[in-house]
């Protein structure tokens, strides 16, 4: 009973995962599985070992009737025990296959590996900007001092892609000299992804020219290429250098300069040709 009892649960324990998962079902499953099985062991440990003590004084000559056929008793008893015993080992068999058929599901989820695509987002070479309602921005968009968020206009909406574009005083820029000429008419975009646990970035302090995470208040100097100024976050927001197009459209000249999101990017080292460096 125990055994067939787990049997089934893990059968829908493989079913609930094949059909999305819920994870309240799942443990309920999974306990009446495991309590199933232990239980099945239990009752079986008892049975091949009986609790009561036998014992027998020693006798010599031929074995009294009453023994013979006490004895052939037992072997025919023992026979009725070992077809049970067959089938206890087979449901102990199935519980354990059908809870092992459930368990290739949360494995499967493990894999693939991600490869080189946690180093890279949708953002290309001359690719223009989409802003959140789904336009495209010109270099004449954004008054001074002023954001929006924005995304690759092939990607949409895109998590990784998400960045955020603020107009400032170019004259005030303080950016690295390589990033030099990725900021046309005082436009800077950072990724939105927090550098500290992967927040979104969705403050702009324009008076100190500041973006900070509402999370856990990291805050970025926007004019010194968001390095980080306050709070928990150690990395800089990767910027996506720009660049105006012929139709005056902004457009990226890449992707952005690093990895986006949190500080996982500190203790490994990207792909070969990534360009991407420990920090």
């Amino acid at each position: 009973m125990a055994f067939s009892l787990a049997i089934l649960a893990g059968l829908g324990l493989a079913i609930v995962y094949w059909r999305g998962g819920q994870t309240q079902i799942e443990g309920a499953l999974l306990a009446v599985a495991l309590i199933g099985i232990g239980g099945g062991l239990i009752y079986w440990s008892k049975q091949l070992m009986p609790p009561a003590e036998v014992t027998e004084p020693r006798h010599t000559g031929p074995s009294a009737d009453e023994d013979r056929e006490a004895v052939e008793g037992s072997l025919s008893e023992g026979e009725e025990r070992l077809a049970r015993r067959t089938l206890l080992g087979r449901l102990l068999i199935g519980a354990a296959g059908a809870l092992g058929l459930a368990a290739l599901f949360p494995i499967r989820s493990l894999g693939p590996s991600p490869g080189d695509t946690l180093y890279r987002t949708p953002w290309r070479a001359g690719m223009r900007l989409r802003d959140e309602t789904g336009r495209l921005v010109k270099v004449d968009e954004l008054e001074q001092d002023s954001f929006t968020t924005v995304f690759p206009e092939t990607a949409p909406g895109s998590a990784d892609g998400q960045a955020v574009l603020i107009r400032v005083d170019p004259s005030a820029l303080r950016l690295p000299a390589d990033r030099a000429d990725g900021a046309p008419e005082g436009y800077v975009c950072y990724s939105k992804v927090c550098t500290h646990l992967g927040c979104p970035i969705g403050l702009y302090l324009a008076a100190t020219h500041e973006l900070r995470c509402p999370c856990h208040q990291s805050t970025f100097d926007v004019l010194s290429g968001a390095e980080p100024v306050y709070g928990p976050a150690a990395r800089p927001l990767p910027q996506l250098l720009l660049e105006v197009d012929d139709d005056d459209y902004l457009v990226a000249q890449g992707d952005f300069t690093g990895p986006i999101g949190p500080g996982y990017w500190t203790i490994d080292k990207g792909p070969e040709g990534s360009g991407v460096d420990p920090l």
